[in-house]
């Protein structure tokens, strides 16, 4: 069996990678960045370090490495051949791998078994996100036979990955919590064998869980701690007024799962507990700066403050700890961050109401609006 993988970062390496490898794959990275791939294709081995309450070290051994962007007609090849694909590059470069993906289904044998393909990225149905740019590259969109070359199934993953130690080289530290879950129902029956990774008949609640528990705490812990100036987020859940609004967070993003997904109340605490014990975990030197990072972004209507602070508010339900998490979302001003600088500008040039709208896609109407534009206009007395 052979995975081909793009993305050859922390998280590729680190999450994605280390799993095929202990899956028994014949490992592939595809990746732009020359140095890396030099050094992947230059070191027979690297090193995982799992840290937290259960430590170990595991080694990835016998992959290849190519450069997608210098030698893009090898790693067609190697995909043509290939039973799975994957990528953890960030949502925004599916656009670029797509291509990639597309000539190698029309390269593809079509006697073979279809090639899985799963984006592993943090970001909602991701998979159907790459589906769509090779379906648009392909002849007859849709309706073409090549398509059927290649089955497409979403996927939820859930791996802490900070930064990384000066001089680490390829070697990855990462906690040792991670969760991949993956949609059953594309395989009909014939999965891909990844021990570590579990398919699920319905994938919905588990995105959300993930995004709205994880994703939400992990922000919201990095613009808070940014304001009470700590240097990692362990050093921000230590301080109380952190801790109570990160807790306060995740308490309406729990009521929000639970009435929505009917997720047992009592296994969504457990889950919320554990990720307040992960965020402060000392081994993790993760900084505000890092996790608070692409402020808009972080702050779009979809994802992991608006999101559930809209439906909460559709629904009735508390989101006074979401709000004042966007506030503190809005005092983000990390120079190492070009999001940071933009969202200063348009602070000042759009009006509450036009920020809350065009910024955050909550429309006038909506039950979260006059709120959302409320915290946008108390900006102003922090200026």
């Amino acid at each position: 069996m052979k995975a081909v993988h793009f993305g050859a970062g922390n998280i590729g390496r680190g999450f994605v990678g280390l799993i095929l490898h202990e899956a028994g794959y014949e490992l592939v990275f595809a990746d732009v960045n020359a140095e890396l791939i030099d050094a992947l294709a230059a070191s027979p081995s690297y090193d995982v370090h799992a840290v937290g309450e259960n430590s170990s070290t595991r080694t990835v051994t016998g992959y290849r490495a190519l450069n997608s962007g210098s030698d893009e007609d090898a790693v067609v090849a190697e995909i043509a051949t290939a039973a799975l694909v994957t990528t953890a590059v960030g949502p925004n470069i599916l656009k670029f791998v797509a291509p990639v993906i597309a000539r190698a289904l029309e390269a593809r044998d079509a006697a073979l078994p279809p090639l899985h393909v799963m984006a592993c990225e943090n970001a909602i149905n991701a998979t159907d996100v790459l589906k769509a740019e090779i379906v648009g590259r392909l002849d007859g969109g849709e309706a073409s036979e090549t398509l059927g070359r290649a089955i497409f199934a979403n996927t939820a993953v859930d791996r802490i990955v900070p930064n990384q130690a000066p001089g680490a080289g390829l070697d990855v530290t990462v906690e040792d919590f991670f969760e991949w879950a993956i949609e059953e129902g594309p395989f009909r029956g014939a999965a891909p064998s990844i021990p570590a990774a579990h398919f699920v008949a319905d994938l919905a609640p588990y995105i959300e869980r993930k995004l709205f528990t994880v994703n939400t705490g992990h922000a919201t812990t990095a613009y808070h701690g940014w304001i009470e100036g700590a240097s990692t987020l362990a050093d921000a859940l230590a301080v109380p007024q952190v801790f109570r609004e990160v807790k306060a967070v995740l308490q309406e993003t729990k009521a929000l799962l639970v009435a929505k997904h009917e997720f047992d109340p009592a296994t969504q605490e457990a889950y919320l507990e554990k990720n307040l014990v992960r965020f402060a975990n000392p081994y993790l030197t993760d900084t505000p700066e890092r996790v608070g990072r692409q402020p808009l972004r972080k702050i779009s209507r979809h994802e992991r403050f608006i999101g559930p602070a809209a439906e909460l508010a559709e629904r009735g339900l508390p989101r006074e700890a979401l709000l004042r998490a966007v506030r503190a979302a809005l005092r983000f001003d990390a120079p190492s961050d070009p999001q940071s600088a933009e969202l200063a500008e348009l602070l000042t040039r759009l009006s509450p109401e036009e920020f809350a709208d065009q910024v955050c896609g909550i429309e006038t109407g909506h039950p979260l609006h006059e709120e959302l534009a409320a915290v946008v206009r108390s900006i102003d007395s922090d200026r």
